[in-house]
């Protein structure tokens, strides 16, 4: 079992997401897992925030990781989401 935390809006949205695309939240996740064993890295690039050198380091590093993996998570769902929409007819 895996718990995960997360906020609630960021969760509705994915689920919207995921449901239109024919998978659960597990599905997802298995999917994430799988991908990161086969590959033995993580399937998206992850890349320390820029900032400039009199800005302070964030005080938490795993909350600015996580920032970012949500906001890497959330393009790649919609752009795999626009990929599959059916192209619109013209007349």
């Amino acid at each position: 079992m895996l718990n995960v935390r997360m906020d609630d809006e960021l969760k509705q949205e994915a689920t919207a997401v995921l449901n239109s695309l024919g998978l659960s939240a597990s599905d997802a996740v298995r999917i994430l897992f799988t991908r990161i064993v086969r590959q033995r890295a993580f399937p998206m690039e992850l890349q320390a925030p820029v900032r400039a050198p009199t800005q302070a380091a964030p005080e938490d590093g795993a909350q600015a990781l996580m920032a970012q993996l949500d906001e890497l998570a959330k393009q790649s769902i919609m752009a795999r989401a626009a990929n599959l929409r059916p192209p619109t007819s013209s007349p």
